[in-house]
């Protein structure tokens, strides 16, 4: 057989066929995170305390009578005193970190997400999963690239599933052990303020003679009892409830990546991977768009399909 009637049989391998899926659009490939200042937690924050100074104004009592250094500072001296004692300090540090973190939220389009998802499991299934690593280093999430690449390392579905799922475990008791250093310091402030409170009280007997000054030193004695309910009820175990809700959030994204990956693994159908990852979604949102080949079906009410069903070895052609 001559050089040149072999040429064309390799160009023509080469060339992809006009019936061939095209490569994933970057669009589709990393649908970037949007992140914006939380406004929710913004504007909780300034109700509350506004709610509070609106009620002490309209008691015709002064804002400067509630005050008070001494109470402030065994309220916050000792708070501060009773996490360090209960919480290491790299903890506490990663705890700080996350409450920083708050004040920004970081929007995941999750219907962009499954969409790239899909075209992913499309490019597995025509080409093989090597083919996927190229494309993982545009990939939206980083969990998302490193689980696909992870993937492309593992034989075995079950070490492969063993793998990502402590990843998330992990991440999910970081951010509860998080929560939990502000939970802490939270049921210690009231009674610090408290002990600030007896303190003031001490103070006042030590004066009891005189009976004008003993009112008043009562009064502003309970000013640290304020401090302390108020660090907890309005600070430290609202902030620790909003870091287990962003960690539960943040879960979700987690659990559809990690889903999502093993059934590309396991050969699934892209309409049953997208079948499967629409629970993940908020309706209204359709769960297969036209184009697809197969029917489309719109909302939650439809029970997603096997994804054994789908796999490589049961599907026939």
């Amino acid at each position: 057989m001559s050089t040149s009637a072999v040429a064309p049989r390799i160009r023509s391998k080469r060339m992809p066929s006009r019936d061939q899926a095209q490569p994933v659009p970057p669009e589709h490939v990393a649908p970037r995170e949007v992140t914006r200042i939380d406004r929710g937690l913004v504007l909780g924050i300034l109700i509350a305390f506004g709610a509070i100074i609106t009620g002490i104004a309209a008691t015709a009592i002064g804002i400067s009578y509630f005050l008070q250094p001494a109470g402030a500072l065994i309220v916050l001296g000792g708070t501060m005193g009773v996490i360090l004692i209960t919480t290491p300090v790299h903890a506490l540090l990663d705890s700080a970190r996350r409450v920083k973190e708050l004040f920004s939220i970081r929007q995941v389009n999750r219907e962009a997400l499954v969409e790239e998802i899909v075209q992913y499991a499309r490019v597995a299934r025509r080409d093989g999963m090597l083919a996927l690593e190229p494309l993982a280093h545009k990939a939206s999430s980083r969990l998302l690239r490193d689980a696909i690449l992870l993937s492309l390392d593992s034989t075995d579905r079950i070490d492969l599933r063993a793998l990502l799922e402590t990843d998330l475990r992990m991440r999910e008791r970081q951010g509860e052990m998080d929560a939990k250093v502000l939970e802490v310091a939270g049921g210690f402030a009231p009674t610090i303020g408290i002990l600030g409170t007896v303190v003031g009280l001490i103070d006042v007997l030590r004066h009891f003679s005189n009976v004008t000054s003993v009112g008043h030193g009562i009064g502003t004695a309970f000013v640290s009892t304020i401090y302390g309910l108020a660090l907890a009820n309005l600070v430290l175990l609202p902030i620790a409830n909003r870091i287990r809700a962003r960690v539960a959030d943040t879960f979700e994204v987690q659990e559809l990546i990690l889903e999502s990956v093993i059934a590309i693994a396991d050969g699934a159908h892209p309409f049953a991977i997208r079948q499967r990852l629409s629970s993940f979604l908020r309706p209204p949102f359709t769960i297969a768009p036209a184009g697809d080949g197969l029917p489309a079906a719109v909302g939650l009410m439809q029970r997603p399909m096997p994804l054994e069903r789908f796999s490589i070895g049961a599907r026939t052609r």
